[in-house]
């Protein structure tokens, strides 16, 4: 099988094990960097061209596309899913992920659990938006932050109201949520592959850090989920169209509530804490799956 993977930094530690695993397995992979691609969009003929020459044909593209270059990114990615290319994860499923605002609304639509979420767009509703959320301590989030970057804690309603004025004042966008203080700084990632959790962990922030996030200094250990939070992982990642994604999980008193659907999670601190070949298990479910032009969304929003 013939692979391309979509990724700016080959020598990312996720990159090299999916290259590692598909060669392996007797695959050929190339890595190719998501902005040197440019495309030729014709009728009944596209192409994607890569340092001056037109790509050949691929069996399957695994999108490894950074948080900041997504709107081109998915560009590329819906390129090579009109010349047949089966996607490890389809461009309209990883825009849906990206798009904090109508992820929640997604999982809401399907019954996912969630943390009590809203969202306004005048300055003026500010009061109403922090009732609605329960009240402080909230969680103010910018819909186009990652890796824990442009999320607030706010203690008191007075201090949450001058965060959201500052970012509404910037002409930026933001939720706000409540904070679930009983999971103690403490997040579950849960590893979907192909319909089923093949992994998961438990992620806990440095001292003092509100943010499990890895990147934060945060620390991982391997744990076995509940039956309902692996039901919850699963259904999350069937309301995106995800075949891959890391579903992001807490333990409130009501049971598990989604924070976030990552689309290209890291491989580096759940394959370390669980042991786990997760990069293996992704080229296998490639291998099994990839069909030309056997996509399940057409293209649909």
């Amino acid at each position: 099988m013939k692979i391309a993977m979509m990724a700016r930094n080959a020598n990312l530690y996720s990159h090299k094990r999916l290259v590692e695993a598909a060669e392996a397995r007797g695959h050929q992979i190339d890595v190719i960097n998501t902005l040197q691609c440019y495309m030729n969009i014709a009728s009944r003929r596209p192409e994607v061209y890569y340092n001056g020459h037109k790509l050949p044909h691929y069996d399957a593209v695994i999108p490894r596309i950074g948080a900041s270059v997504t709107f081109y990114g998915l560009a590329v990615l819906r390129q090579f899913e009109m010349m047949g290319v089966f996607p490890l994860n389809e461009s309209v499923a990883i825009g849906r992920s990206r798009d904090k605002l109508r992820s929640m609304q997604l999982l809401a639509r399907d019954g996912v659990g969630l943390p009590v979420t809203t969202f306004a767009h005048d300055p003026k509703q500010t009061e109403e938006v922090l009732r609605l959320a329960g009240g402080s301590p909230l969680v103010i989030k910018l819909l186009e932050g990652t890796q824990g970057i442009g999320v607030v804690l706010a203690d008191t309603d007075r201090s949450a109201k001058s965060v959201i004025e500052a970012f509404r004042g910037a002409g930026v966008n933001i939720l706000v949520q409540e904070f679930i203080k009983e999971a103690g700084g403490t997040d579950i990632r849960a590893l979907v592959v192909g319909g089923k959790v093949i992994a998961a962990m438990q992620r806990k922030g440095a001292e003092g850090e509100f943010r499990s996030n890895l990147h934060r200094g945060g620390s991982a250990q391997a744990i076995k989920i509940s039956p309902e939070e692996r039901a919850t992982a699963l259904r999350a990642a069937k309301a995106m169209g995800l075949n891959v994604c890391g579903v992001d999980m807490l333990r409130a008193n009501h049971g598990p509530v989604v924070m976030e659907v990552n689309s290209s999670p890291g491989l580096e601190g759940v394959e370390k804490a669980t042991g786990i070949d997760i990069a293996g298990q992704i080229i296998d479910f490639l291998a099994s799956h990839a069909r030309p032009g056997k996509t399940k969304t057409k293209g649909k929003g």
